[in-house]
């Protein structure tokens, strides 16, 4: 860590898949809530594009090349942040892909099954791996994992196989590094944002800032807030 360029009093946040959708919005209300954002986006246009309108309302906003996918780009984010700030305080595993409702089981392409889980399983899992070490020198570490209710297993229908897998074992991740880091002062939590009007998942649903609220919770929980659970707007959700 460089002294003169860090600023260890700052709260900073990580957001994955953040130029769009709930990622973006996430973001914009962490940055609203006074905290240093860091806006991780696969293409780094788009993700410069989506931090411009921010910055200019004065709102602290770094866009970074991050492709949960891509051990390099983790480890690079890893460096700046160690470089300029000494530590994370939040970490939102936003990026998410393939809501696959074409396929069942029986025929699923194990390709696109597992493209799925690169991203939405393992991509959590290096990141939360990456940044602990920043997570740990925060007084109040929060990882939040944007999971669904697609993942849960006590409603599992017969659908979208490759996406809901891969978030019930993001579920499952959430519960073994929960337990792991009890006492350390990290919470971990997981949110079903609900069904939100993005780009995945289509018109109809409700206000995207809605679903980001309920990660947003997540994300600025107390220090006797809850660990290891999966909740929706607050509330337990059943898992």
């Amino acid at each position: 860590m460089n002294p003169q360029t860090s600023t260890p009093n700052k709260t900073v946040a990580l957001v994955t898949g953040a130029n769009r959708g709930i990622g973006l919005e996430v973001t914009r209300q962490l940055a609203q809530a006074g905290m240093t954002v860091i806006l991780g986006s696969r293409d780094p246009a788009k993700g410069e594009a989506a931090a411009a309108s921010m910055m200019q309302a004065g709102l602290e906003v770094l866009p970074q090349p991050l492709d949960v996918t891509d051990p390099g780009t983790i480890q690079r984010v890893a460096q700046t942040v160690e470089q300029r700030f000494g530590h994370l305080d939040v970490l939102v595993n936003n990026a998410g892909i393939l809501y696959d409702t074409w396929q069942q089981a029986s025929n699923a392409d194990l390709a696109v099954v597992q493209e799925a889980w690169d991203t939405n399983t393992l991509g959590p899992w290096r990141m939360a791996q990456a940044f602990l070490p920043l997570l740990k020198r925060s007084p109040h570490g929060r990882i939040v994992n944007v999971s669904s209710g697609a993942g849960a297993l006590s409603s599992m229908g017969a659908g979208t196989p490759a996406y809901s897998t891969s978030k019930a074992a993001l579920n499952a991740f959430t519960r073994l590094l929960a337990a792991e880091l009890q006492g350390t002062g990290i919470l971990v939590n997981a949110v079903c944002p609900g069904w939100v009007a993005t780009d995945m998942g289509g018109s109809g649903g409700r206000p995207v800032a809605d679903g980001a609220a309920s990660v947003v919770w997540a994300a600025t929980l107390p220090d006797d807030g809850p660990t290891g659970g999966f909740f929706r707007d607050g509330k337990p959700l059943d898992w």
